[in-house]
């Protein structure tokens, strides 16, 4: 066996998930492995190309097709997004952050697309859950962060436009919530659904055929089962090849939604890496879009504020931004972010290291545990 799958297999063959699939990739070099079976006690083995549903690693996809859109000149980072999404022209924002949702005052600028870009247009998780806010923000959204549980797209804005924000426009960097806006804003701009937009501006240029919203029929075989620890220690099966992701979802989530392969992922990373071309040089975004993607947009007092989420780095657009090397694994300017399903994937400019992990295992909270440190030292020395 292979370093690579040496590490996967002690994982899986002491029960922590089913089964894993990693690459570690720089230049054209690539290992990959994978271990263990589809479903707990079933006979289907992991492959390269499983499909798995990559959580918030949608949110560095979503970003990139709304950058897509700047670099058409539909629209620009400073714009109000009010043009496009009314429901948010008129924002309050919430008196403290311990106000109740009705004691509120005028938000003090407008929400512009770079706000929700950075991910600090007011709403979102912070990392104090008890907020009255952000309850009640869980709420409009049918109690769950799961894309399944949301109302459709123009109800969920109705309601969020109705309801303050957290802090005022460009003052916090809060998470979850702008990347599911920004999915409704490249809907509205383009004039297709989000899905439609993705597909035909990001995922066909970079060949990532493995990756949508939802999973064809004729594919489901190739599709892992998700599961989430449970207090005994076992694993909980949360959603099945034929669940919520074998059917088009009546909400789109910018911030979740997709499923994935590691090969598509790889490929997205690579035309990050260069600078927005796709494998036959053609751009799908200007090299300035993508070096923004992969830029800092956050302050000291925003970071240490996230400290929870951001684990003391930065923030580009839908994904975090390493600063220092605060852990083995951290390389200043590398870029990338993790799944609450159990995915992890990052791109280092400077090394031109991309390092995918995918398991069915949901993490237990936003700070990383288990296998992804590990899979992270690995992919720093590999």
């Amino acid at each position: 066996m292979g370093a690579l799958e040496d590490l996967l297999s002690e994982y899986i063959g002491k029960g922590w998930a089913p089964g894993a699939v990693a690459l570690v990739a720089r230049g054209e070099e690539t290992e990959a492995a994978a271990v263990g079976t589809r479903a707990l006690g079933g006979s289907d083995p992991m492959t390269r190309d499983t499909l798995f549903r990559i959580a918030s690693l949608t949110k560095p996809l979503t970003a990139a097709a709304l950058m897509v859109l700047v670099d058409d000149g539909r629209l620009s980072l400073d714009d109000p997004v009010a043009t496009w999404l009314p429901e948010l022209a008129k924002p309050r924002v919430v008196r403290t952050p311990h106000s109740e949702p009705d004691d509120t005052v005028p938000a003090a600028r407008p929400i512009t697309v770079f706000h929700l870009l950075a991910s600090r247009a007011g709403y979102g998780m912070a990392a104090d859950f008890s907020l009255p806010q952000v309850r009640g923000l869980f709420g409009l959204q049918g109690g769950s962060w799961e894309p399944a549980g949301f109302p459709s797209a123009d109800t969920w804005m109705a309601r969020l436009g109705d309801y303050p924000l957290l802090h005022h426009p460009g003052d916090a960097w809060l998470y979850n919530t702008c990347s599911d806006i920004q999915g409704v804003l490249v809907a509205r701009v383009a004039g297709q659904s989000l899905p439609e937009f993705l597909a035909e501006r990001v995922l066909a240029p970079l060949g990532m055929a493995d990756t949508g919203f939802s999973v064809p029929s004729g594919s489901l075989g190739r599709f892992a089962t998700a599961y989430e620890p449970g207090p005994d220690g076992g694993l909980t099966q949360t959603d099945g090849p034929e669940g919520d992701w074998s059917r088009e979802p009546g909400f789109a989530s910018g911030a979740g939604g997709l499923v994935s392969t590691v090969d598509d992922w790889l490929a997205f990373a690579r035309m990050l890496l260069a600078d927005g071309a796709a494998p036959d040089g053609r751009p799908v975004l200007t090299a300035s879009s993508a070096r923004l993607m992969r830029t800092d947009h956050t302050t000291a007092e925003q970071r240490a504020a996230s400290e929870l989420f951001l684990q003391g780095q930065g923030w580009g657009f839908g994904g975090s931004v390493d600063l220092t090397e605060r852990d083995p694994w951290n390389s200043p300017g590398r870029y990338g972010w993790v799944g609450g399903t159990g995915t992890a994937a990052h791109l280092d400019p400077a090394t031109g290291t991309i390092a995918v992990l995918m398991t069915q295992r949901a993490m237990s909270g936003p700070v990383p545990e288990g296998i992804m440190p590990d899979f992270w030292r690995y992919a720093a020395r590999a």
